[in-house]
C-alpha cells in the first residue's frame, strides 16, 4: 500500500459505478487510480472525491500498468468557492491541464504540487484573475527550467508544448477587465 498526500485533478467515468481518480502528488507525482463503486450513493468514497479537494490517500500499486487502487480518502480540504464560479473552475482546470501535459506520470514533484496547491487556494479565497494565471504560469516554467531571459512564461509554455489548452484564450477574454464592460458601453464594440 502507499499512502500521500494529493490534490484531485481529473474524474473519468470508467463504469457506471466507478471513477479514474487523477492525483497531483508530491512524492509519486501525476496518479491515476480507480475508485471502484465510488458513483453509487453509499460507497465508502461517497462526498470525497471531488474537482480540486486535497486529500490523504491511500491506494494499492497496480502489477501492470498505471490504474493504482484508491482504498482510502480523508479529505483534508475541499475549495467548495471554486465550484461555485465557473472562471475559477476554468483557471484551476487550466492550470491541471497544463500540469498533466508538461509532467511524467509517477514522477515527484514537490514544488510543482506545491505551486498547485497555493495556485487552488488563492482562488478559492480571492476569486480568478489574469494575475494569478501568469504568476502560476510563471512559477511553472521557472520550475521546469524552460523559462529563458527576456522570454514570457506563456511563450516558453506555447513552445514547450505546441499549442496552449484551449481555456487559456477562454480566461483571457472573460477574465480581461474590457470583459466586465457591456459591449454598448466601449467605442468600437470590439472587446479586446
Amino acid at each position: 500500500m502507499e499512502h500521500c498526500h494529493g490534490t484531485l485533478i481529473r474524474l473519468t467515468k470508467l463504469t457506471d459505478t466507478s471513477w479514474i481518480v487523477h492525483w497531483f502528488t508530491a512524492g509519486h507525482g501525476l496518479i491515476k487510480t480507480v475508485a471502484k463503486g465510488a458513483r453509487s450513493p453509499k460507497s465508502q468514497f461517497a462526498g470525497k472525491l471531488d474537482l480540486f479537494f486535497d486529500a490523504e490517500i491511500t491506494w494499492a500499486k497496480a502489477r501492470t500498468g498505471e490504474l493504482h487502487g484508491l482504498r482510502e480518502v480523508a479529505v483534508a480540504t475541499t475549495r467548495e468557492p471554486i465550484r461555485g464560479n465557473y472562471n475559477a473552475m476554468l483557471l484551476s482546470g487550466y492550470w491541471c491541464r497544463l500540469l498533466e501535459l508538461l509532467i511524467e506520470r509517477d514522477h515527484p514533484e514537490p514544488e510543482l504540487a506545491d505551486l498547485l496547491r497555493r495556485g487552488l487556494d488563492h482562488v478559492a479565497s480571492n476569486g480568478p484573475s489574469i494575475r494569478a494565471m501568469v504568476h502560476f504560469e510563471q512559477e511553472l516554467a521557472r520550475n521546469l527550467g524552460i523559462l529563458r531571459e527576456r522570454k514570457q512564461a506563456v511563450s516558453a509554455l506555447r513552445e514547450t508544448l505546441g499549442s496552449l489548452p484551449p481555456q487559456r484564450a477562454q480566461l483571457m477574454e472573460r477574465l480581461s477587465p474590457a470583459a466586465e464592460i457591456p459591449v454598448a458601453e466601449t467605442e468600437t464594440g470590439d472587446l479586446k
